[in-house]
């Protein structure tokens, strides 16, 4: 379940030299206006959290997550015991919320979730039996990236399965719920059907993805090194995150994004608190969680990732240029999101990829 690990590990990595900071999960803390959010090192900045801190007079602690995996673990080890808040996955919400490690949001103290943009708000990943477990947070895009000067126009998710004209200079991230998924998308096969689907289904990507190896020049695994062969012009167009776009645009290389209508894989991390939190820190934690989806939070959000919130309180703030960084100008893009989740067969899943690698 890596789907955003490595990602993850791109901005750890640039965030580097704040790593010190990180609090070890310790003993309990008896303060009642201190509390301790376990979040990405990225997101927790004092120039964002600060003013929170002086408004409210809550002091907040952090706990850098390094993976998914680790915090999961942790949570489920009794590390949860000194958490008040924290930032899993979206994705990652149903096996949380099975194991009984969090609990059911008062929406009623978090009055900014009044604000949510609808996809967001409607979504079912972070509900259980009518409750809400967990509010989304921030979100971005993976998507199609290109070398507009190296291509004579702007490719959907075929150019990865069919044709010859960019055999050699295509590349795709070496996951398989990302790569089976956009095979799928590529199909025609519904959306609510792609993370259930069937032995006959599964055959018809395979057979997809095999095809698609032959295009390929490689399956990526580190952000950096797809980064330089955009730079080379060894591949022309990939399945990517978006720090390429933004870093070879930077640099002068012209770099485009395409978002096919056949559907945008998104990411999605969210808020929640650990079962236990209650009293005084219980009401601290939900003053964060506003606090995290409201207008002053969502400004240095917008610039310092850049990233979006899951809120509308800041979108018409912003200069039409940077709500178009962040995909929020135009809102039509998120009819089109495709959220990751474990799939029904996972261990198939993995094996057809590797399958398919190994042919």
């Amino acid at each position: 379940m890596a789907f955003r690990l490595q990602r993850r590990d791109f901005l750890a990595a640039a965030g580097a030299s704040l790593a010190g900071m990180a609090l070890p999960w310790g003993p309990a803390r008896a303060a009642s206006k201190e509390i301790l959010w376990s979040t990405w090192n990225n997101l927790g900045l004092p120039d964002y959290i600060d003013p929170f801190t002086k408004a409210t007079g809550v002091k907040v602690d952090q706990s850098y997550i390094t993976t998914d995996d680790e915090q999961f673990a942790k949570f489920r080890a009794g590390g949860s015991a000194d958490v008040d808040v924290f930032v899993p996955g979206q994705w990652e919400m149903s096996r949380y919320i099975a194991s009984d490690l969090v609990q059911p949001l008062d929406l009623t103290k978090i009055p900014n979730a009044a604000h949510m943009y609808p996809v967001f708000r409607d979504q079912q990943l972070n509900k259980k039996d009518g409750k809400t477990y967990a509010l989304p947070y921030y979100w971005g895009i993976n998507t199609i990236l290109y070398r507009a000067d190296l291509m004579d126009e702007k490719p959907d998710w075929s150019v990865f399965f069919k044709g010859d004209k960019y055999k050699g200079k295509l590349a795709m991230r070496d996951y398989a719920v990302e790569g089976i998924m956009i095979a799928a998308l590529y199909l025609g096969i519904p959306q609510k059907e792609i993370f259930s689907m069937d032995d006959r289904q599964l055959a018809e990507v395979k057979k997809a993805l095999i095809a698609e190896k032959a295009l390929l020049r490689t399956y990526w695994t580190s952000i950096a090194d797809l980064t330089n062969l955009f730079a080379t012009g060894e591949v022309v167009c990939a399945f990517s995150w978006l720090p390429p776009y933004y870093d070879l645009t930077k640099q002068g290389v012209k770099m485009a994004l395409s978002l096919p209508k056949e559907g945008v894989p998104s990411w999605c991390d969210v808020l929640a608190i650990p079962k236990g939190v209650e009293g005084e820190t219980l009401d601290a934690a939900y003053q964060l969680i506003n606090y995290l989806l409201g207008p002053e939070y969502g400004r240095k959000l917008a610039y310092g990732g850049p990233y979006a919130q899951s809120t509308d309180v800041v979108r018409d703030q912003l200069p039409p240029e940077q709500q178009e960084r962040i995909f929020i100008k135009d809102l039509a893009v998120m009819e089109s999101f495709v959220w990751p989740q474990i799939p029904q067969r996972y261990n198939d899943w993995v094996t057809l990829w590797n399958e398919v690698k190994a042919s």
